[in-house]
């Protein structure tokens, strides 16, 4: 693929906008002689479409190529099976949990062992698996120091990066991550700060935050994830959910709509509850994702919600 754009127009037809191709299968010039322009044989290895979109997505990385995969989990276990097998891989503790079971009960069962801590690299770390800011706790990781470290202690470690949360404005790439990961249905294709009733609001874009400066140093913008904590406990932050109208309860980020989740029964309800709330997820945590609708539309709705929530304490 190169470091093609996707973009410029498609190269057989001209046609500005690449079409979509619903072909399974693609024509020979001869037995075992594919036509020289095009170089497609079956969907499933590759079509102009997907194509398009993968170089598309690597040039706004900065990356020189980039593989579709059908979710961004299932490109993380495939830069995991990269690895040679009985590889060790580090990682952030607060990941993804969908990265987490990734790396804790598949993983393992193909030969892989995960370590949850920066600093334990061995002669068999092969992968160091970053997430800058860590969903959901907002925590940031310096990703240009790990790699630089992993650089200076293993020449043949990789450093990977989910980059979710900021999308391509802010390049992991640049920072020093050989691997990035986006989920696509996210950011890629998504076309109030006081109040009695929040303990705390988690924003690296806040002076507030105690990762503010590293944040300004790793991206050009501070992104539309935030989290805060609700005053009171698991059963609060329930009833806040159920007061929403605008923002939609789901786990997604990134999409047209404004959606909000509780991390301690949905994203990250497989984790054991005490590591949970060690790694700062407690039941009171709730993650949202702003979008596009209007500012005050979604700002009355929370404010509405943690009114209503708040009524029965």
């Amino acid at each position: 693929m190169g470091g093609a754009s996707g973009r410029g127009g498609e190269t057989i037809t001209g046609a500005v906008v690449p079409p979509i191709s619903l072909s399974t299968t693609f024509k020979y010039q001869a037995p075992g002689q594919l036509l020289a322009v095009t170089g497609f044989v079956y969907s499933r290895d590759g079509n102009p479409a997907r194509n398009g979109f993968e170089s598309a997505v690597a040039a706004l990385e900065g990356c020189t190529h980039g593989v579709a995969f059908a979710s961004g989990s299932a490109a993380i276990a495939m830069v995991i099976m990269t690895l040679p097998k009985g590889s060790h891989v580090i990682s952030v503790s607060d990941v993804y949990g969908g990265t987490f079971e990734t790396l804790t009960k598949i993983s393992p069962n193909m030969g892989y062992s995960a370590t949850f801590i920066t600093s334990a690299m061995t002669h068999a770390t092969k992968l160091i698996w970053l997430e800058s800011p860590i969903n959901p706790t907002m925590k940031l990781v310096d990703i240009a120091a790990v790699a630089a470290q992993a650089i200076r202690v293993n020449l043949d470690v990789l450093v990977g990066a989910d980059n979710t949360f900021l999308s391509p404005t802010s390049s992991a790439h640049s920072l020093g991550a050989e691997v990035v990961v986006h989920s696509a249905t996210k950011y890629l294709n998504g076309h109030s700060d006081v109040s009695p009733l929040v303990e705390l609001v988690i924003y690296p874009g806040l002076a507030s935050h105690l990762q503010h400066e590293l944040d300004k140093r790793q991206r050009t913008v501070f992104g539309g994830m935030i989290a805060f904590r609700i005053k009171g406990d698991l059963a609060t932050a329930t009833a806040f959910f159920q007061h929403l109208k605008t923002v939609t309860i789901a786990e997604s980020l990134g999409v047209v709509e404004s959606l909000a989740e509780l991390p301690a029964t949905m994203t990250h309800g497989n984790l054991p509850v005490d590591d949970r709330i060690k790694l700062g997820i407690t039941d009171n945590l709730i993650r949202v994702s702003v979008s596009v609708e209007d500012a005050e539309d979604i700002i009355q709705d929370v404010l509405q919600a943690l009114e209503k929530a708040g009524e029965g304490q």
